[in-house]
């Protein structure tokens, strides 16, 4: 891998480069769509690796095509040996077959900053994992990732029992999950606890020595798609950009990304997009309102409105 580098040609800070190896959705709020919307809207220049394609909109997921593992290793190599990349997140896989070439060529690459969301069910309720999919996740892929972002219905299923329930059984589930992932430091379980009833919601970050609990107050809005997604790419693209200062990397990214999901979540009603569940807004800081920006366009001076760019 090409050593990443902290300035561009002209000498200036450079952003990050960040790569989203996951599914496509033509909805756009999730998948490598919505990474790298994301990875924008944080400052980060965005790749995307295409692992799987689906049939999707806001209320379903019709149909699943996952390319030949061979293609999928041909992309990840071509795009690794040229750009120096500085994270990954890793979203819907699919299958066992693409599972096992993603943390095959991961280890090659030695790809630091592995951010793994293990994308099982759509919020539409299809399936978007195959069954024997699991356990080549934990397998293959937790030995690469620096932090898993399960909710608690995938955690369940990673773990193989029933859903947590109460805080005390979430607490657990995040010290069995840390106990599948490699001893070796900066590794990291968050596990989201949006599933547990109440208006209060609590996620758990854990390294296997502090338990940091993260309280939030929920969001009543139907605009949730790709959730999830949008977090673990939004991690993925503020660990890089972490403060030399920061006491730790990874709280800084996860603290700073459930704050950036969490207003675009609250922006989403700006948005008119499908039927079901609707995206959450991932330029919310970036564009302004409609009315607002039709009359900044109208009183923009003549020479400035014909500017081709």
């Amino acid at each position: 891998m090409t050593e990443p580098s902290s300035s561009s040609r002209s000498g200036s800070p450079a952003p990050p480069n960040v790569v989203s190896i996951a599914g496509i959705d033509p909805s756009g709020g999730a998948g490598v769509f919505a990474d790298i919307k994301t990875f924008s809207a944080l400052g980060a220049y965005g790749c995307g690796i295409v692992a799987a394609l689906t049939a999707q909109s806001t209320t379903a997921v019709t149909g699943i095509h996952a390319p030949p593992a061979e293609f999928l290793r041909l992309q990840i190599d071509t795009l690794f040996a040229d750009v120096a990349l500085h994270a990954c997140k890793i979203g819907m896989l699919g299958t066992a077959e693409t599972v096992e070439a993603v943390a095959e060529r991961l280890s090659h690459w030695q790809m630091p900053n592995v951010v793994l969301d293990p994308v099982m069910v759509a919020k539409s309720g299809n399936s978007l994992l195959d069954h024997d999919a699991v356990e080549a996740l934990r397998e293959a892929l937790f030995p690469v990732a620096s932090i898993i972002t399960p909710n608690l219905p995938e955690s369940a299923v990673l773990l193989g029992g029933r859903m947590a329930e109460t805080p005390a059984e979430m607490r657990r589930a995040a010290e069995r999950l840390r106990e599948m992932l490699p001893t070796t430091p900066q590794r990291w379980v968050l596990l989201k606890g949006g599933h547990l009833p109440g208006n209060e919601t609590t996620d758990l970050l854990f390294d296997g020595e502090r338990m940091v609990e993260l309280p939030s107050r929920r969001i009543d809005t139907p605009n949730t798609h790709g959730t999830g997604c949008t977090l673990s790419s939004a991690i993925a693209a503020l660990l890089p950009q972490a403060p030399l200062d920061a006491p730790c990397p990874v709280e800084f990214a996860v603290r700073a990304a459930r704050d950036y999901l969490r207003n675009a979540i609250a922006h989403a009603e700006w948005l008119a997009v499908g039927h079901g569940h609707g995206p959450v807004h991932h330029f919310h800081a970036l564009w302004r309102k409609p009315e607002n920006a039709l009359s900044s366009s109208l009183n923009q001076p003549e020479a400035e409105a014909h500017d081709p760019y």
